[in-house]
């Protein structure tokens, strides 16, 4: 018996009790074997999510109690927040509709069991109700900035994020909602996106009054859809189109601090629930200083064409008066977004009297340095060619 377990030795004298007393008589059992085992857990409440339970020490190995579902989690803000989520030992159910390849590098974000991608169709609310079933927490970070054939902003922006309020109002069980939205969302904007995200805000709140809505501002990082954008452009063409004058103010924000904030509110003792946040970064950028910021990151000598609304909306107009004209799919638009450029007529920044990251307790990055560093790919002298605002400042400490 020398290589059998505890559980199998257990087994085996309870169906031998004579053999049992007749061997503890002779040898008695250690006393490992004759007491039963002894589960700790912490019972640590996680704040914002009521009665769930915490086990563990802590990180991706533990138990935070919390199951959510990210809608939206492929996206670029998804895989900051399923990192998070994980990061804090969370099981976070992945909805996704595209290729089985969409998720993959979301699984390695979290421990064995941790990721659990879940195939469904966002126009069937049979599949929305599976995939939300066993959750108790739901974020909503779906979002497209252009419309295409089969997915207009009301549907993707609007229609989808009242579903989920209604679903997850029916479920019993969603113990906290958090809507991302945008900043500068309005009913009165310019922007078709932003109506709908501004529409989505007001139905989510008369569903579900205790969601907390995220509104962060152009978000960098990475992945970004704007200085990744502009740089590849610039290295192309060798110009920036810069549509306007370029005085439009913008208060652009560093993904990683958005999901932060949300983790912080999804963290909190509730105080978070049923309030509007605005997320913008600590500076307030024009376009013209913003496109400044990554030519100078990737080391090109910056040359801008001017382009007039009224002609950038000219060149923008004729794919959103074919979309649903033409039999095939138009090409996604780049510089040239219709949708973008009227954006670009108001700026966007945060409010006056706003809850901001403070009232979260995240302190946000500052853009110049880290969080642009990503732009030393485009270097025509590679990554090594000149240095970032950050490694002058370290070198000048020496």
């Amino acid at each position: 018996m020398q290589g059998c377990s505890r559980r199998s030795w257990q087994q085996f004298l309870q169906s031998s009790p004579a053999l049992s007393a007749s061997l503890k008589s002779v040898h008695p059992l250690p006393a490992v074997y004759e007491t039963h085992d002894v589960r700790y857990s912490s019972d640590i409440a996680v704040k914002g999510v009521g009665h769930l339970v915490r086990k563990g020490t802590g990180g991706r190995s533990s138990v935070s109690g919390i199951v959510a579902t990210v809608f939206g989690a492929t996206g670029f803000l998804g895989r900051y927040v399923v990192q998070q989520l994980a990061k804090m030992g969370s099981q976070v159910l992945v909805p996704f509709r595209g290729s089985e390849d969409s998720h993959r590098h979301l699984k390695l974000m979290g421990d064995l069991g941790q990721i659990v991608p879940m195939k469904y169709n966002p126009r069937d609310e049979d599949s929305i109700k599976a995939v939300m079933a066993k959750a108790n927490v739901v974020l909503n970070l779906i979002g497209r900035d252009h419309e295409t054939r089969n997915f207009s902003f009301e549907e993707v922006n609007h229609a989808m994020a009242e579903q989920l309020a209604v679903i997850a109002k029916e479920h019993g069980g969603i113990m906290r909602f958090i809507q991302v939205s945008c900043l500068g969302a309005s009913s009165t904007s310019p922007s078709k996106m932003w109506r709908a995200k501004a529409a989505a805000e007001e139905a989510i709140l008369r569903e579900l009054p205790e969601a907390t809505i995220m509104k962060p501002g152009v978000m960098i990082g990475t992945e970004d859809r704007i200085l990744n954008k502009w740089a590849h452009f610039g290295k192309k063409w060798s110009f920036l189109p810069l549509i306007g004058d370029g005085s439009t103010k913008i208060q652009p924000v560093y993904v990683v601090d958005v999901a932060a904030a949300i983790i912080a509110a999804l963290k909190d003792d509730g105080s978070s629930m049923g309030k509007v946040y605005e997320l913008g970064g600590p500076d307030v950028f024009t376009v013209h200083e913003l496109a400044d910021l990554m030519f100078d990151t990737i080391r090109e000598w910056p040359r801008y064409v001017k382009v007039p609304f009224p002609i950038a909306k000219a060149l923008a107009s004729p794919r959103e008066f074919l979309l649903n004209k033409v039999p095939f799919p138009l090409p996604t638009p780049n510089i040239f977004n219709l949708d973008e450029i009227n954006s670009l007529t108001v700026d966007t920044v945060v409010s006056e009297n706003a809850l901001k990251f403070a009232d979260l307790g995240v302190v946000p990055h500052k853009l110049k340095g880290y969080p642009i560093e990503f732009l030393t790919s485009y270097r025509k002298g590679g990554p090594a060619f000149g240095s970032t605002i950050s490694e002058k400042l370290r070198s000048s400490e020496f």
